[in-house]
Parts: structure tokens; sequence; C-alpha cells
């Protein structure tokens, strides 16, 4: 992160990953192609997975490594079948979802390519 981020994230702070990461999934749960990679009984579990990575990558909390250790996000997302149709829905989710709770521009300008990155590193189908 380069420091204008560390404050333009300081400020978007926790809550504001709580109520992105609460309306992606509320999309991921009705989805037909992202939805279905999710163990139905465990939505609260993945809910706190990305809100506490999130709050790490971005430097708000050290709460996901102190739970889980290194992230290891693609290893962890091996036994899901992820191509480009998976990747880009994923996108596509995270992208309404920011539009609903109305982050910020300057917010979205760093989380956009840093979700772009990620998502297509999980991909592991052509």
């Amino acid at each position: 992160m380069q420091l204008g981020e560390d404050r333009t994230m300081a400020e978007f702070g926790e809550a504001g990953f709580t109520r992105l990461v609460a309306a992606f999934y509320r999309r991921v749960r009705e989805d037909d192609i992202v939805g279905v990679l999710y163990p139905p009984d465990d939505w609260e579990g993945a809910e706190w997975r990305l809100r506490a990575f999130l709050c790490q990558r971005f430097g708000l909390s050290t709460e996901y490594s102190e739970k889980r250790g290194h992230p290891r996000l693609r290893m962890r997302h091996m036994p899901f079948a992820i191509g480009p149709a998976e990747r880009d829905r994923w996108l596509e989710l995270m992208s309404a979802a920011m539009d609903e709770t109305e982050v910020p521009a300057n917010v979205r300008a760093t989380l956009t390519p840093f979700f772009v990155q990620v998502a297509e590193h999980m991909r592991n189908q052509d």
C-alpha cells in the first residue's frame, strides 16, 4: 500500500468493509454461478473471512492472521473450480456491492484493481 492509501482505507474503516462484504454476500447467496461454490452452512464464516482478510490487507486489523495464519488464498480456493465465468461474476457482484454501499471513489480506485488482481489469481480453470 502507498502512503495515501493508508489514510484512505483508514477512513473507510472496518465499518466500510463490513457493509461492503455484507452487500456482496447477499448477492452471492442468490447467485447461480458463484453462490454454488460456497458451503451452504458457512455463510457467516465466509463473510467473516473476507471481511477480516480485507481489513488485514488494508492495514486495519491483524485478526485474520491471528486466527487463520497466512491467507494462502490460491491454496484455499484450489478445491473450487474457478474459471473466467466465476471470476467475472465475482467481480460483477463485488462491483454491485460497492455501488450499493456507495464506496467512495478514492476507496473504489484502490479496491477495484486489487479485486481484479485477486480474482484472476484465484482462477484455476481455463
